[in-house]
């Protein structure tokens, strides 16, 4: 039996075309995984530098999933007609993961129950998991039917929307921990000056709130 095109078994498996979206999938698990083990250390005291760790994940979540109703979906809608109900289907997914994401940031607020986060959590990883397998199924077959060029041209159009906020951190927290040759592909499509800031500057900022869940406190 082949493995099915899926992110969770890694990119062997998957086009090289689509290699960027599929690491954003394997980030926002990691992440998933990374606010659970951090979930039982917290203290009233370790909330806010949680929460702002929290906050840069779910504006990156927020802004990949609305890019992919209002950009990809209908993109991809114009090269794959066959693909409406499932778009419909995969923006549906969107709202049930948003109340999840809620419930974290309520979790982690000023004031937050540091008990709270461990369940909201849970629920928050569960979700998420669910929702990008169900996603991957429907759209990666879409996705390996395209040229290189066609898709490409339509996640141009997705980055382009991504805002500053975003933007500066997106390129470090994708490749936070990825395997070095798929590092090595994704990177070759980004411009030079702005490979080079995502290394250094953004990346040095991205790993200082990252330490709001590797050393909760």
């Amino acid at each position: 039996m082949s493995t099915p095109m899926s992110s969770e078994y890694g990119l062997a498996s998957l086009p090289g075309h689509f290699h960027g979206f599929a690491l954003m999938h394997i980030a926002m698990r990691r992440d998933a995984r990374r606010l659970l083990a951090a979930a039982p250390a917290l203290t009233p005291a370790g909330l806010g530098a949680a929460a702002a760790w929290w906050r840069q994940l779910r504006d990156i979540i927020d802004w990949h999933h609305h890019s992919e109703d209002e950009v990809l979906w209908p993109g991809l809608l114009s090269r794959a007609p066959r693909f409406a109900a499932e778009a419909r289907r995969l923006a549906d997914d969107h709202a049930v993961l948003d109340r999840a994401m809620e419930a974290v940031t309520t979790a982690l607020s000023r004031g937050g129950n540091p008990a709270a986060v461990g369940p909201a959590a849970t629920r928050f990883d569960s979700v998420l998991r669910d929702h990008l397998r169900d996603e991957e199924t429907v759209s990666f077959p879409v996705f390996a039917q395209l040229s290189p060029g066609d898709y490409l041209a339509v996640e141009r159009k997705v980055i382009a929307s991504a805002p500053f906020t975003v933007m500066r951190r997106l390129q470090p927290w994708m490749f936070d921990g990825a395997d070095k040759r798929s590092v090595a592909h994704v990177a070759a499509t980004i411009p030079p000056p702005v490979r080079l800031i995502g290394n250094t500057v953004l990346r040095r900022r991205y790993e200082r709130t990252l330490a709001g869940v590797t050393r909760p406190h």
